[in-house]
């Protein structure tokens, strides 16, 4: 189980949003690169970072900022937000970006998807995004009248490395996780799934180190770590000892 820090992106700042809304984001950090050197210095052994402008204008924005963090961390990077065509994606993985992460494309274009997870085994992702069960596009402005479910079937056998599974009305409320919703999913297709929207506590993290949540490939993090009320240490030698036992 990989805890994911999330670092993510608006008008070249590291912020927080509310439930996918631009208009109630909060500044975390304006540097970063920086913050993601802290996440790494904590232990972190992977980052995910969202351009979230990107998201909105269907190609990248904060591409400088993702290239800053590119430069100062070692740790592997998964990026998502605007990645909607082939260029983008061989672009950011030429530049050292780990794994991309399709959102949009993959409800408007899954044929990008399963030509780009052949092409680059292992290193691209599906973010499926879903208020109450339909997936939303376009910075989750846009719901469609497809089930999450449905969508993560379509890449079946192809090489998609995982899918990040967000609970949009949970995203930034610190509510907890739907394990529930991300759970059923996982059982239901093959592919490995990450759950995020709602993390809040080290008792979030105990639910995923639960045999229930055994097929969960990992989670991801945000509003808890910059509040303080997860502490890095503690979840990470959480996990550090689940996996020993």
């Amino acid at each position: 189980m990989i805890l994911f820090p999330a670092i993510d992106l608006k008008e070249g700042l590291a912020v927080r949003l509310e439930q996918g809304d631009m208009a109630r984001a909060t500044i975390c950090n304006r540097d970063p690169a920086a913050q993601a050197h802290t996440f790494e210095a904590q232990g972190f052994k992977y980052l995910h970072i969202v351009d979230l402008d990107g998201a909105f204008a269907g190609k990248p924005v904060n591409a400088a900022a993702v290239e800053r963090i590119l430069e100062t961390v070692a740790i592997p990077v998964q990026l998502g937000g605007g990645i909607r065509d082939m260029a983008t994606i061989e672009g950011w993985l030429s530049k050292g970006v780990n794994r991309v992460i399709i959102g949009t494309a993959a409800v408007r274009d899954p044929e990008l998807v399963k030509s780009a997870a052949r092409a680059f085994a292992g290193r691209v992702a599906v973010g499926l995004d879903a208020r109450d069960g339909k997936v939303a596009v376009h910075g989750w402005a846009e719901t469609s009248e497809l089930a999450a479910l449905d969508i993560a079937r379509r890449f079946e056998d192809v090489g998609v490395a995982a899918i990040i599974y967000t609970d949009i009305a949970r995203d930034g409320l610190l509510m907890g996780l739907n394990l529930d919703a991300t759970i059923a999913l996982a059982d239901a297709v093959t592919i490995p799934v990450i759950a995020s929207g709602g993390l809040a506590s080290l008792d979030d993290v105990r639910a995923l180190l639960a045999p229930r949540a055994s097929k969960l490939a990992g989670a991801i993090a945000g509003r808890a770590l910059y509040d303080g009320r997860l502490d890095a240490k503690e979840a990470l030698t959480l996990i550090r000892a689940a996996r020993a036992a």
